[in-house]
């Protein structure tokens, strides 16, 4: 599958401001051929789209980037007019994404980076051109995100979540009942289940965050192996060693580990 080629800073370049629309009720849309790229992301209301031969039902957060040549065709309900933030642009690589729209998922995200490049396009300086780019080029890939990769189910929801949680305390004392019932499953259940997602059984997973950890404060900090060790939960520090050595392959006090 092809990806987006998008630079951060010279890939994308603006034909038009960022702009909001909020269209009128009598509004129906059918340009004539389009000159060039167009980022199109329903914020509020609701109405339809037609483009290729194929129908799209517009809500908050249908996304759509138009290439030149396009003749799309929109309309909306009066009574729940739409909400359109849009750009014309320039691009270097391939922006539209299979399929030509997506619904994004992360819809406050998506309100964010449009009010972000707006604020900052109207600033005016070189910093906020740069910025309102690099705001654009993250619409893009979250289009391309969410057009090329199903939601997560509930259960790969939660087992993100939980490694997450892990990675983000891993001197916790975490237990494979507590994280099993995090994500309603038995613990037979979710040990399959989690080592499937993460590539690794829950116990092994912690050792990891755990170790990872341990180089960050032995690099970044002037705590002894043994401070360290404790503030991970080892009360043995000979055991956080070769747990250590066993996942980097050097001991925590070798000079390496100290950067």
């Amino acid at each position: 599958m092809t990806h987006p080629d998008l630079g951060p800073s010279s890939a994308l370049r603006l034909r038009t401001p960022p702009t909001y629309w909020r269209c009128e009720r009598t509004w129906s849309w059918n340009p004539r051929p389009l000159t060039d790229h167009l980022l199109w992301c329903v914020l509020d209301g609701v109405g339809t789209l037609e483009l290729d031969s194929r129908r799209c039902d517009l809500e908050p957060g249908v996304s759509v980037v138009f290439t030149p040549g396009d003749t799309p065709v929109a309309r909306h309900d009066p009574s729940r007019r739409l909400l359109v933030f849009g750009v014309h642009f320039l691009a270097d690589g391939p922006v539209s994404p299979p399929g030509r729209w997506a619904l994004v998922r992360d819809l406050g995200l998506l309100e964010s980076l449009a009010r972000r490049s707006d604020i900052a396009h109207r600033r005016g300086d070189p910093f906020g051109r740069r910025q309102t780019v690099l705001c654009l080029t993250q619409m893009l890939f979250l289009i391309w995100e969410d057009a090329t990769h199903s939601p997560a189910g509930p259960v790969d929801a939660a087992l993100d979540d939980i490694s997450s949680a892990i990675r983000q305390d891993p001197s916790r004392r975490w237990t494979v009942t507590e994280l099993a019932a995090r994500a309603s499953l038995s613990r037979a259940q979710f040990t399959r289940r989690f080592t499937a997602h993460t590539g690794m059984p829950p116990g092994r997973y912690l050792v990891h965050a755990r170790i990872t950890r341990a180089t960050e404060l032995l690099v970044e900090t002037t705590m002894s192996v043994t401070q360290v060790a404790a503030a991970l939960g080892y009360s043995d520090v000979a055991y956080f060693s070769r747990q250590y050595k066993w996942i980097t392959g050097r001991r925590p006090g070798d000079r390496e580990s100290r950067g």
